[in-house]
This record gives C-alpha cells, sequence and structure tokens, in this order.
C-alpha cells in the first residue's frame, strides 16, 4: 500500500475516531455538569476549559484540512508549523494525563471510554500520522515561538476564567489550592516542557522532507 493511501485512512481513522469521542464526551459531560449544580452555559464553558478537549478538536480540524480540499477556512491547519504545535500539544495531553492526572480519578462506562480515546488512542493516531506521513522540512527552531501561541493562549484564558469562577481545569493551576508562587512555578514548569515538545515536532519535521502536501 503506497504511503499516500496509509496516510489518508489514518488521518481517516483518526477523524472518526477524534469527533466521535468528542462528541461523546460532550454528551456526557454536559448532564454531569449540570447534576454538579452549573448551568447549561456553564457546563459548554466548563467542558470548553479543558486543553485535552481543544487539543482534540485541533487535530479533528487538521485531519478535517489534510483530507477536505477547497476550504479556504482550513488553510491555517495545512501549515507546517500549527501541525508541528499540535503534535507537541497533544503530546502533552497524553503524557500530562498518564503522569500526574490518571491516579487522581477512575473513570467507568462511556467516561473511561473517552478517556482512553482522547488521553491515547487519539494521540498515538495524530503523532504517527505526523511523523510517518506529514514531515515538511520546512520547519526551523525559530518557529518554537508561534507553536507556543496555543498553549499560552490557553494558560492566559483558563487562568483568567478561573480568576473569575473561581474553578481550574487540572489541579496544577488551582491558585486556590496551591497560591500564585506554586502555580506560577507549575507553569514555568510546563512551559519548559512544551518548548522541548516543540523542539522535538521541528526536529522530526526536519528529519525526511516528504515531496508534496499532505494529501
Amino acid at each position: 500500500m503506497r504511503s499516500v493511501e496509509l496516510r489518508r485512512i489514518t488521518a481517516w481513522i483518526g477523524l472518526v475516531i477524534g469527533l466521535a469521542a468528542l462528541v461523546l464526551q460532550f454528551t456526557i459531560t454536559i448532564p454531569a455538569s449540570m447534576e454538579s449544580g452549573r448551568t447549561a452555559l456553564a457546563s459548554v464553558i466548563f467542558y470548553f476549559s479543558f486543553f485535552t478537549i481543544l487539543t482534540n478538536i485541533f487535530v479533528v480540524l487538521i485531519y478535517l484540512g489534510a483530507l477536505v480540499r477547497g476550504q479556504r477556512w482550513l488553510t491555517p491547519f495545512r501549515l507546517p508549523w500549527v501541525r508541528g504545535m499540535a503534535a507537541a500539544s497533544i503530546t502533552l495531553v497524553m503524557g500530562f494525563y498518564a503522569l500526574v492526572l490518571a491516579d487522581l480519578w477512575q473513570p467507568e462506562g462511556l467516561f473511561w471510554v473517552c478517556d482512553v480515546a482522547l488521553h491515547y488512542v487519539a494521540p498515538i493516531l495524530y503523532l504517527a500520522w505526523f511523523a510517518l506521513w506529514n514531515r515538511s522540512g520546512t520547519l526551523t527552531y525559530r518557529h518554537i515561538t508561534r507553536m507556543l501561541s496555543y498553549p499560552v493562549a490557553y494558560l492566559i484564558y483558563v487562568m483568567f476564567r478561573g480568576e473569575i469562577v473561581g474553578e481550574y481545569p487540572y489541579p496544577v493551576l488551582d491558585v486556590q489550592a496551591h497560591g500564585y508562587l506554586q502555580v506560577a512555578i507549575n507553569v514555568a514548569g510546563l512551559l519548559i516542557v512544551l518548548v522541548a515538545l516543540c523542539a522535538a515536532a521541528v526536529a522530526i519535521d526536519r528529519r525526511v522532507r516528504i515531496p508534496g502536501d499532505s494529501m
């Protein structure tokens, strides 16, 4: 089977799994959130406050941009540095969950299905798709600044939201529990890890150039 066929098949699999997991997570999160006392609107905002959710949406849009032609609004998701940024971000999703969050709760049923799909299956599929078939050979380490734009914007958003509603999506960002100094140290550590992951994505992209566009 030719590489172009393999990367299209992998993109379709990633798109279907990612989209299905996101929709399923939404349908089970909103009712559970409302039962805990949030309004419907607050529950939707809560759902979209997680880096895992936003990054998986990002990845789904990248797959869509690769598979669907003629849609100009998908053009940014075809850019090599955007794909590299997604690779670094989805790696953080998987690694942070496995090392820090996995022991903090024990999901069951459909929550477990979404948990595995969004934190493990989707990241592994995207990283394989990116590393094996979508290296452009055009990224440089100067692109790291751009690649940090999405994670940094996310951090600003969740910290600002946390100040307003007193709720943080991840324990390491919880100012009320840990104080500003400790959270600042945690954020600095996360940014250092992200820089390293972005550098790794650039290194992978530069390893071998694949002729032509991704699809």
